[in-house]
């Protein structure tokens, strides 16, 4: 998964294209679009459009913040020290200096030591079970490797020939004559097309068709380890594409949890929301909590211990398991009490008096109210429930009443107006 496809887009590949097909496309576009071979206003932004994408495609930290946060990442994470177009093509192309200096800015070639093939970068989604217990999961990718049939030469043993118009460079420094002053810039080669090497075409490895790779699919065994945090990286170094003439790439996997149904957890903890009806919030009683590693857990609550609505117990250690270690976090359980909508007797029947002045001897004592003086005038009402739909009703009636008199009033004015004339 990729933020934005922007520079995947201008080059014309795919978000998961080899670094190979990177290579490919770009020299396409660049002998399409270069100044010299197309003297448009259009054709010099889109070559430049085109640089720009495939220098930060083909910088393996580059593309990695890119593809994770797009080009806001890329200015987080500190661009100012990267590569700038010289260099880009110096080693891309080999050489330095001519007219792509004028056209990006100055600067000869630096040194960054053994190329490596992109990082593969994959989100495995793990269930909160599976990070309580732990799990090896099995995971299938397809990655881009040597051609078995020609070692990823691209062609016969022998049949592969540096060109020698670039001596294996893919571009080539040209002079043209401006006036008095003769200009020298590099150019895409045009005998190999910047590819650096020439095969013909009857001479091409039947299997890979010249591009010296083929796409196999590979099982990785990913160990998720008990207690694992969501955002976890795990790598598999070697595992990703293989190009010629360079280290093969790693693969990476992102550990992300699954929503759970029952838990959330926060860390270490757990955290689990119980419904208890009032009768075992005053008086006691039991609830029973399915863990995730098939444990059911009975929790006792007490006679006369009253939980209150929203209160927050803990069970020390029945959490999750802490990462490479050997201790637990706390189960948090908030409990939720639910409230009967009227109180009578197993029956039925209206609460009598008897068990009226039942709970009062075992409730707290009332809290006082706000009493009126002897000689109030006073009223008795009684409570009736809010029907959601009724209320709902009214308040639209109510409100098409107010545009009928806003509408009525008008009309009244308009008939007004028309007498006074």
């Amino acid at each position: 998964m990729v933020k934005d496809t922007k520079f995947y887009d201008t080059l014309g590949v795919a978000p998961d294209a080899s670094e190979a097909q990177l290579k490919s496309a770009y020299r396409k576009g660049a002998l399409k679009f270069h100044p010299d071979k197309n003297p448009s206003p259009e054709a010099a932004e889109k070559f430049k459009e085109l640089s720009h994408a495939y220098e930060i495609l083909a910088d393996s930290e580059k593309r990695q913040l890119y593809d994770q946060y797009g080009e806001d990442g890329l200015e987080q994470g500190g661009m100012g020290g990267g590569m700038n177009a010289e260099d880009l093509f110096s080693q891309f192309f080999g050489g330095g200096g001519g007219g792509f200096g004028g056209m990006f800015g100055g600067g000869m070639g630096r040194e960054t030591g053994p190329k490596k093939a992109r990082t593969i970068h994959h989100v495995h989604k793990v269930s909160l079970e599976d990070m309580y217990k732990g799990k090896i999961s099995k995971l299938a990718l397809q990655k881009s490797v040597l051609c078995p049939k020609c070692d990823g030469r691209g062609g016969k043993e022998g049949a592969v020939k540096t060109c020698t118009g670039c001596n294996g460079q893919g571009m080539k420094m040209m002079m043209r004559q401006m006036g008095p002053m003769i200009q020298r810039f590099q150019t895409v080669c045009p005998d190999c097309n910047g590819e650096g090497e020439i095969v013909r075409e009857k001479d091409r490895c039947k299997q890979c068709h010249g591009k010296k790779t083929t796409v196999e699919r590979k099982v990785l065994h990913v160990h998720v380890d008990k207690g694992v945090q969501s955002g976890t990286k795990i790598d598999f170094r070697g595992e990703g594409d293989q190009m010629p003439g360079v280290e093969p790439g790693d693969v990476q996997f992102e550990i992300e949890q699954k929503p759970h149904p029952r838990f959330q957890r926060k860390g270490d903890d757990l955290f689990y929301q119980a419904e208890i009806d009032l009768l075992t919030a005053l008086a006691g009683g039991a609830i029973y909590i399915e863990h995730l590693d098939d444990r059911w857990l009975t929790v006792e609550i007490k006679p006369g211990e009253v939980i209150s609505p929203g209160e927050i117990k803990v069970i020390r250690g029945q959490g999750m398991p802490s990462y490479r270690h050997h201790d637990f976090g706390n189960l948090y359980i908030q409990f939720d009490v639910k409230f009967p909508e009227v109180l009578t007797s197993a029956d039925g029947q209206p609460m009598t008096d008897e068990q009226k002045a039942a709970l009062e001897s075992v409730l707290p004592p009332r809290s006082p109210q706000n009493v009126p003086p002897p000689d109030a005038m006073t009223e008795d009402f009684s409570l009736d429930k809010v029907d959601s739909n009724r209320e709902g009703a009214r308040a639209q009636r109510a409100a098409m009443g107010d545009d009928e008199d806003d509408e009525m009033h008008g009309a009244g004015g308009e008939r007004v107006q028309c007498a006074s004339q």
